[in-house]
């Protein structure tokens, strides 16, 4: 194990500490002060929206500057957001715009510190452990921080609003610090002009089939999330009757199923192979959104549901970041996982916005119907589109680059 991955999982530890923190509490803040589903709807919008208007830049920037140095400059817009929702709990000055702009702020640092540390990857890990380095990055960001980080939010919210906020300021930048000590490969030169860079990114993600199918279906599947998500907190709320603490708690059983299924990826993955891993995943995803739309407003059931769902999650995602940084050139890494971004969670915001005003004309329960058709679409793109014989071609290729 090398010095530089024990670092880099530091690091992730600190910053998704921060990230979750903020995560957690913006939609918890935003249902006090409106319960409006088109409002609540208009911060999951805005603050999803740099993936799809800052992430092709944002990809340049990777790799044209040292990879460290980039993550750092996220963590230190981090703290930034984080300090100014904790300020403004103090001074009672908490407002929607607020919570729009905070929320497009820290999903900017999201967008630059997720694709720096992916990035970073293949420089701390030889290649035959990508699998199991991003399921343990996975894990550290969505699972063991966040199992503990949305219940220890809702608690903190008992003792004001910001208060969240200012855990989050100080976790940001113990990740700032820790980043510091993170050696990473001198920035590839480039004369061209930063939309030839962008153009060149996205032109070997779409020409690559593989890669283009891994990306329409992330694409569909995170609209479905992003509808889904946006309206989950009156979903806790109005029928399932939970508070903020036992909001949180149900978000930390959803971390919890990836902390589990963590456990079982690597073997599944050798067992069944990319390919196979992949489809069945996406067979899981329409299951478990399908019954959300009819299950009984039983928290506990509800609970086992989130809980199978993260683990199938997972599986998916740990194959989806390991095929890019397999079947990619590193100096169009960065590029590429960010082209990958922009276009696969681009349609986040609409998602967002589509399950607000159905859940408005039509209630809570249709937003997850509509999730499951489009989960289908993802789940017909993924059986067509990454067969095992599309996996032995793409290898072929990368071999011979």
């Amino acid at each position: 194990m090398s010095r530089g991955w024990v670092r880099l999982q530091a690091v992730a530890v600190s910053g998704s500490v921060a990230e979750g923190l903020m995560l957690s509490v913006l939609p918890w803040i935003a249902a006090t002060i409106t319960s409006d589903p088109r409002q609540l709807s208009l911060v999951n919008v805005v603050g999803q929206a740099p993936w799809l208007v800052f992430s092709l830049f944002a990809g340049v920037l990777i790799d044209r500057v040292r990879r460290t140095a980039v993550l750092a400059s996220a963590y230190a817009v981090q703290a930034s957001a984080a300090l100014a929702l904790a300020v403004a709990g103090v001074t009672d000055s908490l407002s929607l715009p607020l919570l729009v702009v905070v929320a497009f702020v820290v999903t900017s640092a999201q967008v630059l510190g997720d694709g720096a540390s992916g990035a970073l990857v293949p420089e701390v890990v030889e290649p035959g452990g990508l699998a199991r380095a991003n399921t343990r990055l996975m894990v550290i960001d969505r699972g063991v921080v966040q199992f503990a980080v949305p219940p220890a939010a809702g608690f903190l919210v008992a003792f004001g609003l910001g208060t969240p906020a200012w855990v989050a300021v100080v976790a940001a930048l113990v990740a700032l610090v820790l980043v510091r000590g993170l050696r990473s490969a001198p920035a590839t030169p480039s004369t061209k002009h930063p939309l030839r860079d962008i153009a060149e990114g996205l032109r070997f993600l779409v020409r690559t089939r593989l890669l283009l199918s891994i990306t329409v279906a992330v694409a569909l599947g995170s609209f479905a999330a992003s509808a889904t998500m946006a309206m989950f907190v009156l979903y806790a709320k109005e029928l399932l009757g939970l508070g903020s603490v036992g909001y949180g708690v149900m978000l930390a059983v959803t971390a919890a199923g990836w902390v589990a299924s963590s456990f079982v990826v690597g073997w599944v993955v050798d067992r069944l192979g990319y390919a196979w891993s992949m489809r069945l995943a996406q067979v899981g995803m329409v299951v478990t959104v399908g019954l959300f739309a009819v299950l009984p407003p039983w928290a506990w059931a509800v609970g086992l549901l989130m809980f199978g769902q993260s683990a199938i999650v997972l599986v998916w995602n740990v194959c989806s970041q390991s095929s890019r940084q397999r079947f990619t050139p590193p100096a169009l890494l960065g590029r590429v996982l960010t082209s990958h971004r922009a276009l696969a969670w681009g349609l986040t915001p609409l998602g967002a916005l589509a399950g607000g005003f159905v859940a408005a004309g039509f209630g809570l329960r249709a937003v997850w119907v509509m999730g499951a058709l489009v989960q289908v679409g993802a789940l017909i793109t993924a059986w067509l589109g990454l067969s095992p014989q599309a996996f032995r071609e793409a290898e072929v290729v990368a071999a011979n680059r």
